[in-house]
């Protein structure tokens, strides 16, 4: 079973992006983020207000659906003790976005030992992470290259 704690972040993620002006605005709704924070599942519509001149997807709505995701889902997972920021990002653009299209995103716990173990002793790390936008067909629209920064908290360190 989840950790509550866990399962109540997982519901605001999924609730307050939802919600949260540029998404709203950009027409993306996050479906689902799993009860772990281990996974999330993001779309996007094309309408009048996210396409560009040619009638595709904005590149800008295009990134900023995929932008905070691992940020978020990395947070509740490393807890407290550990600073996440996205640090920098990558798009290349693959085929032009016709319809709706959609983005996962999946922690594993690979990921998250790694990421301790580079940081246990202060050290930054900069994970990339790469995220696949599709569409509804399975059509590749574009790849996004994530890379965060992650360092364990000076706090959490000195009372290791």
């Amino acid at each position: 079973m989840a950790d509550p704690a866990l399962v109540r972040r997982a519901c605001f993620l999924r609730w307050g992006l939802s919600v949260y002006p540029p998404y709203l605005g950009a027409g993306i709704r996050v479906l689902h983020v799993s009860p772990d924070c281990r996974h999330a599942r993001v779309r996007m519509g094309l309408s009048w207000y996210n396409r560009n001149f040619v009638g595709t997807q904005f590149g800008g709505s295009l990134y900023s659906m995929v932008d905070p995701m691992y940020m978020l889902l990395l947070m509740p997972l490393l807890g407290g003790d550990y600073v996440v920021w996205d640090k920098a990002a990558r798009i290349d653009f693959v085929s032009p976005g016709k319809s709706p299209v959609f983005a996962e995103f999946t922690i594993t716990d690979a990921l998250l030992d790694e990421i301790r173990e580079r940081t246990a002793g202060g050290e930054k790390f900069l994970p990339e992470l790469v995220v696949e936008v599709r569409d509804g067909a399975g059509v590749l629209v574009a790849t996004v290259h994530k890379t965060l920064y992650v360092r364990l908290n000076p706090k959490a360190r000195k009372a290791a």
